[in-house]
Order: C-alpha cells, then structure tokens, then sequence
C-alpha cells in the first residue's frame, strides 16, 4: 500500500534524521492536531465512494465551531453543546444531501455555492470577531487537559473504527459502494441512490459538527475563520489513502494513512531543518501520485474485469 509505505519512510528518515520527533509532547500534538482532520476526512470518505464531493466542510466546520463557543457562552452545559452542534452540522449536511440526492444537482457546484454562502454568512455575523470570553468549562471540557486530549484521541478513533465496521458489515455500508460504483445497477437491486446520498451528506455534516467540538475545545477561544483549507485537507487524506475519486472503492483505513501522511510530513521536515515552503510542493507531489495509481488502478480492472463494477453494485 502506497501511503504505508510513504508514512514508514518518513517515519524511519526522522528515527535517523530527528530522534526527537517520536517525543511524546510531539506524537500528542499530531494526534490532536490531526483527530479533527480525520473525522472529516472520514465523512469525505463516505460522500466520495458514492461519487460525490462535498467542498463545504471546512464553512461547516467554521459554523459549527462558532457555534459550539456561543452556545457555552450562552450558559448552555457543555454535555448539551456538543449533540447541538451535531445537528447543525448534520442540518448543514443534509441541506447539501437534498439538493444533490433529491434534487439531482452536481455536488461540486452545491458544495462551492454553500461554501462561500455559510463562510460569508458567518463573517457577515460575526463581524470577523472571534468568540472570546467563554466559560470555564469550555476550554478541555472542564476537565484536566491530560484527560480532555485523552477523551479526544479516543472519539476519534472510536468513530473511526465504527465507520470501517459499518461499511464492512451492514447493509448500508455495502449500499454506499453499489451506488458509487453503478447507480442505475444500484437502483436495480433495490437501492434507492437518491436516500443514500442523502444520508451520507448528513452523516458528513454530523461528523464535521464533532470535529468542530473536539478541536474547539482545545482553545480558550473560538476563531470566526476556522476550518479555513480543511476540504482540501480532506479531500487530499481521501484520496492520497487510496479512495476512487469516481467512487465504489475505498477504505477507511486508507484514510487514516492518507491523514497521517499528510498530518506528519510538515511537522518531519520542520524536525529536520527543512524549509517549511516545501510542505505545500511534496504533499501536493504526493495527491498527484496518488491520483496516477488510481487511474492505473482502474484501468486494469477495467480491462481485467469488465464487468466487475456491475458485479460490485448488484451485490
């Protein structure tokens, strides 16, 4: 697997090149800094194998983040905030949902329209403020920090491992690949296309309110601007850890490699005393190798396997 392989090289260049690398003060900040990412990646994952894209999440993301430090600021218990914010993102998602599944609109077009519409309505809002003076409860959940950082590592994995077993094991995880790989064989065997990407825009937008939680709390303030460039973060993860961008094929696994890959690279060459402008150049070297293979990838099954996608979807 490609992006195992990058990570371990990297890895093992910092085990010679910058030993301090694997301190556990740094391994503590990739994993908070990088569990946000994920669990958006892992709804990107989601709209992706059923050949969707969804641009809107890092506006999603800025929404419910301010969201989540008005509500706390509002005296609202932080054991509320969080399934509040969950809707709104979820609110948010399935708006994109409709318009896309029900509506039949091009998902790269809804998507870039609602990007600019909820990052502009929130700087209309907020004046480009940020939400300052929250309540003591807000910043690490009330909780020690140790334990917080804790609390946030394991939702995210937690979720992670839930989204791979439900993909794997249940009727609609196997529904999301018939329909990305063929929605009118999809429809033929019984699946409605349009509930489906419905529902999984909607479990974007729920996943992207929890990543807006989690990474929120970290601070004693809340950024009007956040999630600025994190849909493409997510996008890159997704595609880089092995995802068909056409859809019908991908794992969550390769997402969390995708992530970590990307996650680790700028902090690996900072360690190493390599200029940091260059992160930008190889993670983008990496998405256009990534994106090679797939093409690589497809055509030999295509011409391996010509009826294999059919297959796929009917199953």
């Amino acid at each position: 697997m490609p992006p195992a392989v990058a990570l371990l090289a990297v890895l093992l260049a910092m085990v010679v090149l910058a030993p301090s690398f694997f301190s556990p003060g740094n391994l503590r900040d990739l994993a908070l800094n990088n569990a946000a990412v994920l669990l958006v990646s892992l709804g990107m994952t989601l709209v992706i194998l059923v050949g969707e894209i969804d641009i809107s999440v890092g506006s999603q993301f800025a929404v419910c983040s301010v969201a989540a430090g008005l509500l706390a600021k509002a005296g609202v218990p932080m054991i509320l905030v969080a399934p509040i914010v969950l809707a709104v993102g979820a609110c948010m998602g399935g708006l994109n949902g409709f318009l896309v599944g029900i509506l039949g609109l091009p998902s790269i077009i809804v998507t870039l329209a609602m990007l600019v519409t909820w990052r502009d309505a929130l700087r209309w809002a907020t004046e480009g403020a940020w939400v300052q003076d929250l309540p003591p409860s807000f910043q690490w959940f009330g909780l020690a920090p140790a334990v917080a950082q804790a609390l946030i590592v394991i939702v995210a994995i937690a979720l992670l491992v839930a989204s791979g077993w439900a993909l794997r094991n249940l009727r609609t995880g196997r529904s999301i690949y018939a329909v990305g790989s063929d929605k009118e064989a999809a429809r033929l065997a019984g699946i409605d296309p349009r509930r489906v990407t419905l529902g999984v825009f909607t479990l974007t937008g729920a996943l992207v309110g929890v990543a807006a939680v989690l990474n929120a709390v970290r601070f004693s303030a809340v950024p009007s601007n956040a999630g600025t460039g994190l849909e493409l973060q997510a996008v890159a993860a997704v595609v880089v850890g092995g995802t068909a961008i056409t859809g019908g094929r991908g794992t969550v696994a390769g997402t969390l490699l995708g992530v970590l890959l990307l996650g680790t690279i700028g902090t690996a060459m900072t360690y190493a005393g390599i200029n940091p402008f260059w992160t930008k150049a190889i993670q983008g070297l990496i998405i256009l190798a990534a994106l090679v293979a797939d093409v690589v990838i497809a055509r030999m099954t295509v011409h391996g396997n010509p009826t294999g996608r059919a297959r796929v979807a009917a199953s």
